[in-house]
């Protein structure tokens, strides 16, 4: 097990070398059945911190689903499931020769990563508006590059460029398939038979 101190170094390594960083998260070897229900705590855990954030926001302009921390997990855990095998599938399709559980690892540290800033986020909301503003724009761009660099890294890409359209892909590919489950739901809710 990892301590405090060398869980740090991981992340500020992750942030300056990321490539460097996932190699070091995938010589963990992670067992798939432990990776899976990490990657549930830490839904729960943004959950959590999105809930309290909703406390400093007019939320009433939100629709109820996202309003609702049980319904806000089941949507962040199912986008982050299908993430995980949509960059999986994309990256086999340009020629990855990675593993499933080598990605599933460091998706897992990368939204770890993501609820501690949603933490620091939360607390600069509270101190300073403009400041959680530049630091949700950073955060963002941190986040894009590490994503791209794991995906790469994991699936032994040949390029951060072949990286980058795995991740474009699989999110067209995301939209596209969340936005066919809403219609599909939608018609099905008002009675319309899901096949016409």
């Amino acid at each position: 097990m990892m301590d405090q101190e060398t869980l740090k170094a991981l992340a500020l390594e992750t942030l300056q070398s990321p490539r460097t960083a996932a190699d070091k998260i995938i010589a963990l070897a992670l067992n798939r059945d432990i990776l899976w229900t990490a990657l549930f705590l830490v839904a729960a855990v943004n959950s959590i911190v999105y809930s309290f954030s909703l406390l400093l926001h007019d939320a009433s302009a939100l629709p109820s689903f996202l309003t609702n921390p049980l319904i806000f997990f089941v949507i962040v855990s199912g986008v982050l499931v299908m993430s995980v095998h949509a960059f999986y599938w994309m990256g086999r399709a340009a020629g990855g020769t990675g593993d499933l559980g080598d990605l599933l690892a460091l998706m897992v540290w990368l939204q770890a990563l993501r609820a501690i800033a949603q933490f620091v986020l939360f607390v600069l909301t509270l101190l300073s508006p403009v400041l959680a503003q530049l630091f949700s724009l950073v955060v963002g761009a941190f986040g894009l590059w590490i994503t791209v660099n794991f995906i790469t890294q994991a699936l032994h890409l040949r390029s951060l460029l072949h990286g980058l359209g795995v991740l474009v892909l699989a999110a067209v590919g995301l939209v596209f398939g969340l936005l066919l489950l809403g219609g599909l739901i939608g018609l099905v809710a008002i009675g319309v038979p899901a096949n016409v």
